[in-house]
């Protein structure tokens, strides 16, 4: 599968393709590498936009591997807007499954593609930042730049999905 590593702000990124569709990011720097795809190169250059502020939507083909449940909440992670979050109550609430709070964590924790599909957005019930992949500071940082952390206190502004 062709995958390409490039630099971020919260460090190195492997994406993968697989098929016309990206399949993976992981906050790691890749194995081999081959030269980049178009699709590839496309995703380097929407995320370098994302995280110079001039971007707020992926305009990508993803196919991330999942349960049917998985791609449901990350489906219903993509309705929550830039610059916004949402609890994993109301994510819980949005796919209908009020009671599985604990199930949609463990969603986000297996987002394949996370970024594109934005598990950061997620947070506490108190609007406390939680754990992410790629680490709670990265998840700060993206939060700030997406300017969803409002207040000294770092509290995002949550949304209702």
């Amino acid at each position: 599968m062709p995958s390409v590593t490039c630099s971020s702000p919260i460090g190195p990124l492997t994406i993968t393709e697989e098929n016309g569709a990206l399949t993976s990011l992981s906050f790691s720097g890749g194995g081999e590498q081959l030269p980049p795809t178009p699709l590839l190169k496309e995703a380097v250059s929407q995320l370098t936009a994302y995280f110079a502020g001039q971007r707020q939507v992926f305009e990508l083909p993803l196919s991330p591997r999942g349960t049917a449940f998985q791609k449901q909440v990350w489906a219903a992670l993509c309705r929550i807007p830039y610059g916004r979050t949402c609890s994993y109550g109301q994510l819980a609430h949005a796919v209908g499954r009020d009671r599985a709070c604990r199930a949609v964590g463990m969603a986000n924790h297996r987002n394949p593609l996370p970024i594109f599909i934005p598990c950061h957005r997620c947070v506490g019930a108190d609007g406390s930042l939680t754990g992410y992949a790629g680490g709670l500071a990265a998840k700060k940082y993206m939060l700030q730049l997406e300017g969803a952390i409002h207040d000294s206190a770092n509290q995002p502004f949550t949304e209702k999905l």
